[in-house]
């Protein structure tokens, strides 16, 4: 399919007003495809990129024609506005989130099977009281089964954070309807997965968007007509689709939230359980030595500066550095200068002396900087996006990003600043010791007192009579991006920039 046709489809009123109308209010990512790979487009003008009127989207498609872009996504969460990074990575901001099944199969051929656990899925959620709310959408290699976000009643979002209503409401299903599900993998033979991918930043396929490499359209369907759904539904030139996203029923998943709610609660860990092909279920193992330098690196960074976009940037180009040092010895260090690599030996008396005169701090240890402000090796930027695709998603297979880079920043931030501003020192004294074992000596040893803090308070509170459910307030774990650390705050009244 040629830029001709991926516009013509996108010009049609019906998918043009659809999309416009499904992501008012979210968050918007548009991919295409380079010489190098897949490539999200997510900013524009250094702003989320969102849709301002029905026309937009041909807009941006024309624009970034080179990028052939042609498929759209847009964010689980609904936020109250997005006019900066920072409204995108602030809990608080976000109204509402649309808790979704990730139902994939392995082959085309084997889309039955993905139906079979999206009857298992309705089946279960009809049980419990929720029929009027649930549409479907053929993703394009799988299906997704999408709950309503305003059947979840607001009142629930003063107590919890609306990522974690539709995480809780997600994995408590999966886990209920795991038997069936997995006698369902079995016969397909490990053709199909069913996942739990929440988080906050998720992305899904919006309603009528072509998928990314197959010429079939994302189209939405009603549960109702699910027996008789094929394929031929989602074929580009004549797709078959219904508005079944729509409709819904206020606070008619209420009680399944709030049963949900108790496994967040009760958990040590947000596990997100992936039930066939790769699956895993559990967290085993421990974050490789390059990873934790990318999150440790960014941590630092971000404390230091309040900067969460450059410090991604940062932290990917620093364990990229130190690779380099490994597999070349330090003997080569002279070599850096043909690849463009930075000399990490700014002396931390150097950045005090700049903190000091309220001058921005240099924490770039030396590194090349690209004209948009992101770091260089190579005369390559390592952009944020490089950092969520590369360590991120590595991350993502043993333990939700979110309380990893909650450890890493607390751990980070208990270091003196000379130790922070100090490259050698950073790498002696807060890198080595736990590059590894880190889950165990930095994950775990940072979430559980905080656990232990809030199980004794509910104890307390049960002896006084009190009521519980006030206590156990889940906030976010990304608060800490929300929100820089006191240390940060004061630095970037001092000329930093403030994080997304």
């Amino acid at each position: 399919m040629g830029f001709s046709d991926i516009l013509k489809h996108y010009s049609n009123f019906i998918v043009r007003d659809t999309i416009f109308e499904f992501c008012s209010s979210r968050w918007v990512s548009l991919e295409g495809t380079v010489e190098s790979g897949r490539i999200f487009i997510r900013y524009i003008g250094g702003k989320p990129l969102k849709l301002d009127s029905p026309n937009s989207l041909t807009s941006f498609i024309a624009k970034y024609r080179n990028l052939n872009v042609r498929t759209v996504y847009a964010s689980i969460a609904v936020y109250s506005k997005l006019e900066s990074i920072e409204d995108t990575g602030n809990p608080l901001n976000i109204i509402a989130a649309t808790p979704f099944w990730d139902i994939d199969v392995e082959g085309l051929e084997n889309w039955k099977f993905a139906v079979e656990i999206t009857r298992i899925i309705l089946d279960f959620l009809e049980k419990n009281g929720v029929s009027k709310s649930v549409y479907l959408l053929w993703s394009g290699e799988g299906m997704h089964v999408r709950l309503h976000e305003k059947s979840i009643p607001p009142e629930l979002y003063t107590t919890y954070n609306p990522i974690d209503v539709a995480y809780a409401i997600v994995e408590y299903v999966i886990e209920c309807a795991k038997q069936k599900i997995e006698e369902v993998v079995k016969s397909s033979e490990g053709k199909v997965k069913v996942e739990n991918i929440i988080d906050m930043k998720r992305v899904f396929t919006v309603p009528l968007s072509l998928h990314r490499k197959h010429d079939l359209v994302a189209v939405a369907i009603n549960p109702q007509n699910l027996e008789s759904f094929d394929l031929s539904w989602a074929t580009s030139v004549k797709f078959k689709s219904d508005d079944a996203w729509r409709y819904y029923s206020p606070g008619e998943a209420e009680a399944l939230a709030k049963e949900a709610l108790k496994i967040l609660a009760n958990r040590r860990h947000r596990l997100r359980t992936q039930i066939g092909l790769r699956d895993k279920t559990r967290a085993e193992g421990d974050i490789d030595r390059f990873n934790v330098m990318a999150v440790l690196q960014a941590a630092r960074y971000y404390i230091l500066t309040g900067d969460v976009e450059r410090a991604k940037s940062f932290g990917l180009n620093r364990a990229i550095f130190y690779a380099y040092l490994k597999y070349y010895g330090r003997f080569k260090v002279h070599q850096q200068k043909s690849l463009g690599v930075g000399h990490d030996t700014i002396s931390s008396e150097y950045m005090q002396s700049q903190f000091a005169s309220g001058e921005r701090i240099p924490v770039e240890d030396g590194v090349e900087v690209s004209p948009s402000g992101l770091f260089m090796i190579g005369n390559r930027e390592q952009t944020p996006e490089d950092f969520d695709r590369n360590i991120v998603r590595k991350i993502e297979a043993l333990l939700p990003f979110d309380i990893v880079w909650e450890a890493a920043l607390k751990y980070v931030a208990r270091f003196p600043r000379h130790m922070l501003v100090d490259p050698q020192k950073f790498y002696k004294h807060v890198y080595e010791p736990v590059r590894d074992g880190f889950v165990k000596k930095v994950v775990e040893e940072v979430i559980e007192p905080k656990e232990q803090v809030q199980q004794e308070e509910v104890r307390r509170a049960t002896r006084r009579g009190v009521a519980v459910e006030s206590l156990v307030k889940h906030s976010s774990l990304m608060k800490w991006v929300k929100k820089p650390s006191t240390q940060a705050q004061q630095q970037s009244h001092q000329g930093s920039e403030h994080m997304q």
